[in-house]
C-alpha cells in the first residue's frame, strides 16, 4: 500500500465512528468494544503464523467443556479475547466455548454489553495450516440487575436481539467481517499499518448459489430431507445443473465462502447428535445475523435460527444458512416430509 494510499484508508475504527445510523453515544462506546475484539483477533492471528516456531501446535493437555481436546492456541486466543474485552470496560458478562461457566465482570470494569464468543474455530484443522476463525455475538444487558452483576435473561437471549455480530477468518490474509445492525462489511488486516481496513464494503450473498457445503461422511446418520436435499443438490435437470461441493470443516471458513460465493452450508442433527453439533450463543447465532443481513437466510430447517431462546449456554443447534433460495428449497424438503407424516 502506497504512502498515498495509507493516509486514505478506512480503518474500522474511523469507519465505526463515522456510522451515521449509530448515535454518537453508541458509536464510542461499540468503538472502545471493536478496539478490543480487534486487538484480539490481532494477536491470536500472531500467534497462528508463529505457531510453528514457537511450538504453539499440538494440545494442551486439557479439555474444555464439551469434552474436546483443547489445543494450546485455543487457550491463547481465549485469553486474549477475555483480557481484552474485560480492559475495554464495555462488557456486563461474557461467554466462551472454551469455559463452562460466563464470565461475570466486576463492577468496576463492567459495562452494559453481553458478548459471546468462540475464540478459535476450527482449532481441529490447526496443525493442518487450515483457515480457522473467531466468531462473537454482541447483546446488549437485558436486566435491571447493578453493574457487576447479571441474570440469566442477560446471556441467554435470542439470536434476533443481538445488536452486533462478526468473526475473523485467518488464511491468507485475515479479515475481520462484522455488521451492527445494517450492512454487513469486511476489514483486512493491513501487515505495514497494523489496522484492520475497510475492503468488502456492503458485502451481499448472492440470492442463488451452485455450492453446498456438509460433511457427507455423516450422511448414513443424516434424516431424510437432508438426505433428500442433497441428492437435489447433485441433480442435474432441465433448470439446474449439478451443484460443487465443498467442505473445509472449519465453520468460518466455509461460511465465509458461502457469503462470498452463494449456496448454503450445512450441519444437520442426526441420528449420532440429535441437537447438531453446533453452539447456539456464538456459533449459530452471530453467523445467521451476518448471513441475514447480507441478504441470505439460516434456518434449523423448520425455523429461523435467529427466532430461538437458548435454555443453556453452551445449547447446540442444527443450522442450514446462505443464499436465500438455497435455504428456501431445504426447508421445502422439511414440509413435503412433515406433511407425509401427518
Amino acid at each position: 500500500m502506497s504512502a498515498k494510499e495509507n493516509v486514505n484508508a478506512v480503518t474500522l475504527i474511523k469507519f465505526i465512528l463515522h456510522n451515521e445510523t449509530l448515535s454518537v453515544e453508541k458509536r464510542h462506546e461499540i468503538a472502545i468494544l471493536f478496539s478490543a475484539i480487534q486487538l484480539a483477533c490481532k494477536v491470536t492471528n500472531n500467534a497462528l503464523k508463529r505457531a510453528g516456531l514457537e511450538q504453539l501446535y499440538g494440545l494442551a493437555g486439557t479439555k474444555n467443556v464439551h469434552n474436546e481436546e483443547v489445543k494450546t492456541l485455543d487457550l491463547i486466543s481465549n485469553d486474549a479475547f477475555k483480557n481484552a474485552l474485560i480492559k475495554s470496560e464495555q462488557v456486563a458478562v461474557m461467554v466462551s466455548e472454551e469455559d463452562e461457566e460466563p464470565t461475570v465482570i466486576e463492577a468496576k470494569e463492567a459495562g452494559n454489553y453481553v458478548l459471546c464468543f468462540d475464540p478459535l474455530d476450527g482449532s481441529s484443522n490447526i496443525d493442518a495450516n487450515v483457515s480457522v476463525g473467531s466468531i462473537f455475538g454482541i447483546w446488549e444487558k437485558k436486566s435491571k440487575a447493578p453493574l457487576g452483576q447479571v441474570t440469566k435473561e442477560d446471556y441467554l437471549q435470542s439470536g434476533k436481539d443481538l445488536v452486533g455480530a462478526g468473526y475473523a477468518i485467518y488464511g491468507t490474509a485475515a479479515i475481520l467481517v462484522l455488521c451492527f445492525g445494517d450492512e454487513v462489511h469486511g476489514f483486512t488486516l493491513d501487515s505495514q499499518l497494523g489496522e484492520f481496513v475497510l475492503t468488502h464494503r456492503n458485502i451481499r450473498v448472492p440470492e442463488k448459489g451452485a455450492i453446498y457445503s456438509i460433511n457427507e461422511g455423516n450422511s448414513h446418520y443424516w434424516d431424510q430431507p437432508t438426505k433428500d436435499f442433497v441428492e437435489f443438490c447433485k441433480s442435474k435437470t432441465s433448470t439446474k445443473n449439478p451443484y460443487s461441493a465443498r467442505y473445509v470443516g472449519s465453520m468460518v471458513a466455509d461460511v465465509h465462502r458461502t457469503l462470498l460465493y452463494g449456496g448454503i452450508f450445512a450441519y444437520p442433527a442426526d441420528t449420532k447428535s440429535p441437537l447438531g453439533k453446533l453452539r447456539y450463543l456464538y456459533e449459530v447465532a452471530p453467523l445467521s445475523y451476518i448471513m441475514e443481513h447480507a441478504g441470505g437466510r439460516s434456518s434449523t430447517g423448520r425455523q429461523r435460527c435467529l427466532d430461538y431462546v437458548p435454555e443453556k449456554i453452551h445449547i447446540r443447534m442444527p443450522v442450514y444458512m446462505g443464499s436465500a433460495q438455497c435455504v428456501t428449497d431445504l426447508e421445502d424438503f422439511y414440509k413435503r416430509a412433515d406433511g407425509a407424516a401427518k
